[in-house]
């Protein structure tokens, strides 16, 4: 049998474990996880990790992360003879634990799952392993879509990174309400602009979502787009800002966030106060208590289970459509993010309708999880070899197809993963995961994405942004008070870890 067969009849079988439709077990995690240990078996002979144990930093979030890596990593201990210990936190939990480790210079575990702005403090701080050359062929990292080849995952020149994820947020919607006669007629009644449909611009979500309140769909009631406006450890930032981007991310300008050259912060422009505003003028046409829904709700508790029609979120969406429990599998389809009729030039300080139509910039938000394996372990060859040896594991080829396909907390970051006749063949329908692999797609590849900065705090500032939103939301400060109150915080943060270099490593994450 050939080795290119091989590997296709082995994606075939894992893609089958336990069929898209079904949700996953701790028995299919750990199938997997034995099926794919090829790599594992080439680089370490069996029990060569006896005696070795490690603590593994992640998520515990609906029911996947930390609960899905330890099935997958059940096999490599049984075969390696190492043992994991697991700390799990909430996603809200998730910076202040960590900066706390980084104050007391005592980290509590040995490998972490972490996102790619932690850099800045943890790779930053001379706090991670540098990767060894063989874990680099183990993964294929020549797969990885080129956002994610550097240089993410790299500080100084030094790689310490398995990805495990490519992070964005992606449009989703209801294709039963954009196509329903109804609310055409309805649509048309009220004196809606152009024809009723799937909205391509954030003016347009706007209207459609004012105009959907108090409407049916199949005799239930149809909401229009869900704000996540309960903050989430810096986490529920991450959506005001794709609410903005389209209006403050400029072709002609790499930067969104800061000023380039000062570290001034844009949150309180134009662009960030329109986005501002636009979500306190749409949550009372959303869901009731919509201000107290975070973004874990929103997509897991109200989109998938049939509330709302317009969602942006990381691309765990498509998955956990087609798997159990979920109501909307049949008609959800995805797009890259809404676009703006006109965007906020920052440089001339004015709005600008661009000559090729609407301002599309897709949010690379949070530039995907990867598994780090902590310095500390170096001075131990065996523990250092298994930590890395582990990451290549949940970071391997095989397995992150799998971990693609089904729900796991992951989305696809590989351009191997875009091969959508192996998706077909696993049970999606061709036209759904088309849309869905497109829109990730085209918005990892969009010319005018907006890159996330890597540098340190980085969720200092964004846990302050979402105390400030929380009090706008409350109805104690207007979009502009408090847009202002949230940049004098960032202002602050700055000063605190050193402009200077704030502003030299903003510039390098932008590539400027």
């Amino acid at each position: 049998m050939s080795r290119a067969f091989a590997q296709d009849n082995l994606r075939a079988q894992i893609l089958g474990i336990p069929g898209v439709g079904i949700q996953p077990t701790d028995a299919d995690w750990q199938k997997v996880g034995e099926l794919c240990l090829g790599g594992t078996r080439s680089n370490v002979a069996r029990g060569e990790f006896t005696g070795v144990e490690l603590s593994f930093m992640g998520l515990n979030s609906q029911n996947v992360h930390n609960v899905v890596f330890r099935g997958l990593l059940k096999p490599w201990e049984t075969y390696t003879g190492a043992k994991i210990t697991w700390i799990d936190l909430i996603q809200a939990d998730y910076d202040t634990h960590l900066q706390q480790g980084i104050a007391a210079g005592m980290l509590d575990f040995d490998m972490a799952e972490m996102g790619a702005p932690f850099e800045g403090d943890v790779c930053g701080n001379g706090l991670a392993s540098e990767m060894p050359d063989w874990v680099r062929t183990q993964v294929d990292m020549d797969d990885y879509v080129n956002y994610l080849k550097g240089p993410v995952g790299t500080w100084d020149g030094k790689r310490y990174r398995v990805s495990i994820d490519g992070d964005c947020h992606t449009f989703s919607y209801r294709t039963d309400v954009f196509s329903d006669p109804d609310l055409a007629a309805a649509w048309k009644a009220a004196g809606g602009e152009g024809a009723w449909g799937r909205p391509r611009t954030w003016q347009r979500v706007q209207a459609a979502t004012k105009f959907l309140k108090g409407k049916k769909v199949g005799g239930k009631d149809v909401f229009g787009y869900l704000d996540p406006a309960k903050g989430a450890g810096g986490f529920g930032f991450y959506f005001l800002a794709s609410r903005a981007t389209a209006y403050a991310k400029h072709p002609d300008d790499k930067a969104w966030l800061f000023d380039v050259d000062t570290m001034k912060p844009r949150v309180n422009n134009p662009a960030f106060v329109r986005a501002i505003q636009d979500v306190i003028d749409a949550l009372p046409s959303e869901p009731a208590d919509q201000i107290n829904a975070d973004p874990d709700t929103t997509a897991f508790q109200q989109f998938v289970m049939g509330t709302g029609s317009m969602l942006s979120w990381w691309g765990d969406v498509g998955p956990s459509a087609r798997t159990a429990p979920s109501v909307v599998g049949n008609v959800v389809s995805f797009d890259i993010l809404p676009g703006s009729d006109d965007v906020y030039n920052s440089k001339t300080k004015m709005w600008e309708r661009l000559a090729g139509g609407p301002n599309f910039a897709p949010n690379m938000a949070f530039l995907g999880w990867g598994v780090y394996v902590m310095a500390s372990v170096d001075s131990d060859d065996k523990k250092k070899k298994a930590a890395w040896s582990a990451a290549a594991h949940l970071g391997g080829k095989d397995i992150s197809l799998w971990t693609s396909v089904y729900p796991t907390g992951l989305q696809p970051y590989r351009n191997s993963h875009f091969n959508i006749p192996e998706w077909v063949a696993a049970g999606y329908s061709e036209a759904f995961i088309t849309s869905y692999l497109d829109a990730n797609k085209n918005s990892y590849n969009h010319p005018n994405a907006a890159i996330e900065p890597r540098i340190p705090g980085i969720f200092r500032y964004y846990s302050a942004a979402e105390d400030g939103l929380a009090r706008i939301y409350a109805g104690q400060s207007d979009a502009q008070t408090g847009a202002d109150a949230i940049a004098a915080a960032w202002e602050n943060l700055t000063d605190q870890i050193g402009r200077d270099k704030q502003i030299e490593l903003y510039k390098a994450s932008l590539g400027v």
